[in-house]
């Protein structure tokens, strides 16, 4: 039976992960080729209306997405700083206090968390919390209910991210510090935390991603009027609840416009990427 070589099974894996790195690009390439070409109507006719328009108005050529890019922004943000503290908090948990025959599943569920579609967070959020905000403050779908129900949605994938980091960074000094009569909460908040602070922004700024992209669970539960809120109780409309909204119906320099809130978007999305990958490798741990 014929058998491949060490050396040629590495070779055909190789080139098989080049294959299928360069196809990535590619693919990443021709989206956002696709994307900034059916932007161009919007750029070439309104290069400046995107900022200066009075509002978002499409039946009457106004489209500012200003309000939509800063509601976008602090909804995204405000879920991460709730998000965060829940996250480290909870990886810690699962790494130090939480009893072994139980970590694996604590694990277990918040991978199962994880993969809970969003739909179903907007429609709890829409039956159960906006009703008890609505009771404080109507209309109850407000810029809060977004930040609440993202930072339940995202906080998940920070505390796996960061219970795999801990593991590995716990199995070559935990020892050491107790050797060194350390204790368990000296050694994470002077010691672990510290230098993993790299890790840490690296998963908060995935998170971040994650958040930017969202639609339908802030579609149901936002309120979707377009304005800069000035406060946590009023509507707020994002970029993707935008383009979901109406993309089936618009027309022209609309729909134009549309594909310029998802090149806004897709750059959001590549600068967070591109920074965490930065701070990964600036604050990487060292042994």
């Amino acid at each position: 039976m014929f058998q491949l070589t060490r050396s040629r099974q590495d070779l055909y894996l190789n080139v098989f992960l080049k294959i299928n790195g360069y196809f990535s690009f590619l693919a990443v390439f021709l989206i956002f080729l696709f994307i900034g070409k059916e932007s161009i109507v919007a750029l070439s006719g309104h290069s400046t209306a995107f900022i200066f328009d009075k509002s978002w108005f499409p039946s009457e050529g106004q489209f500012n997405t200003v309000p939509m890019i800063a509601g976008t922004l602090i909804v995204t943000f405000g879920s991460v700083i709730l998000a965060l503290p829940l996250g480290i908090i909870s990886s810690l948990f699962a790494n130090f206090y939480c009893p072994p025959r139980i970590k694996i599943f604590y694990r277990r569920a918040i991978e199962l968390y994880t993969g809970i579609p969003s739909v179903v967070f907007g429609f709890w959020g829409l039956m159960k919390l906006v009703p008890i905000i609505n009771e404080f403050q109507p209309p109850g779908q407000s810029l809060l209910a977004g930040i609440l129900v993202l930072a339940l949605m995202i906080f998940p994938i920070i505390t796996l991210s960061l219970i795999s980091s801990f593991e590995m960074a716990s199995k070559n000094h935990f020892k050491v510090s107790e050797s060194l009569g350390l204790k368990k909460s000296t050694y994470i908040w002077f010691v672990l935390l510290p230098s993993l602070k790299g890790q840490i922004l690296g998963a908060t700024i995935l998170s971040t991603g994650r958040a930017i992209g969202e639609t339908m669970a802030v579609l149901m539960v936002c309120g979707n009027i377009v304005k800069i809120p000035s406060s946590v109780f009023e509507p707020v409309r994002t970029l993707t609840a935008n383009i979901a909204l109406e993309m089936a119906y618009a027309m022209g320099t609309h729909r134009s416009a549309l594909f310029l809130s998802g090149l806004i978007l897709l750059i959001m999305i590549g600068f967070l990427l591109l920074l965490s990958d930065t701070l990964k490798k600036r604050f990487a741990w060292k042994d």
